[in-house]
């Protein structure tokens, strides 16, 4: 049961409802983490507009979804856990690809480098080693795209974070 309630069609406000309807329309539902979110407009249109912003960023779907798979991991969140595992089936990631980035893995050698890079910003809080910086630019990894790692770090820790203390209720398929 969620410690924070999730916000119902009903509840929502009138500047609300456009935006929970935006995100039907995109996903086909209104998942519980964003009903969770919407119990402060600031704080939906924060989440909204930094994940937005990612979606345009230079980082494949892919490699965005395997992001978001180590970080859940590193922060215990069951529920990006399994929103991530199905999102991620749903850009080409089969079970083996989705067990792996769950341990920071990845199959090709540039994507294995960033994950490990995105696990040890999470589990550090921001910070990673100069050697884990230094092998991600050898690996092709340009500052750019660093940035635009660390930024997805940011955004799942606020999603991981959010459902931990909500305990929301998971609403896709288990991992």
């Amino acid at each position: 049961m969620s410690r924070i309630a999730l916000l119902t069609d009903d509840q929502a406000s009138e500047s609300v409802r456009p935006k929970l309807e935006a995100v039907r329309r995109g996903l086909g539902t209104v998942p519980n983490l964003v009903r969770v979110f919407a119990r402060s407009e600031a704080a939906l249109d924060g989440y909204l507009a930094f994940s937005g912003a990612l979606g345009k960023g230079s980082l494949p779907a892919k490699l965005r979804e395997q992001i978001a798979l180590v970080v859940a991991e590193t922060n215990g969140c069951e529920y990006c856990l399994a929103a991530h595992s199905f999102l991620g089936g749903r850009v080409g990631l089969d079970r083996q690809a989705i067990a792996a980035a769950r341990d920071g893995h990845a199959e090709d050698t540039k994507t294995d480098v960033a994950l490990a890079f995105a696990r040890e910003v999470a589990a550090g809080r921001g910070r990673a080693s100069d050697d884990t910086l230094s092998k991600a630019i050898r690996a092709g990894w340009s500052e750019g795209e660093l940035v635009e790692i660390v930024a997805h770090v940011a955004l799942n820790v606020l999603t991981n974070f959010t459902n931990n203390v909500a305990h929301t209720p998971v609403d896709f398929p288990a991992p």
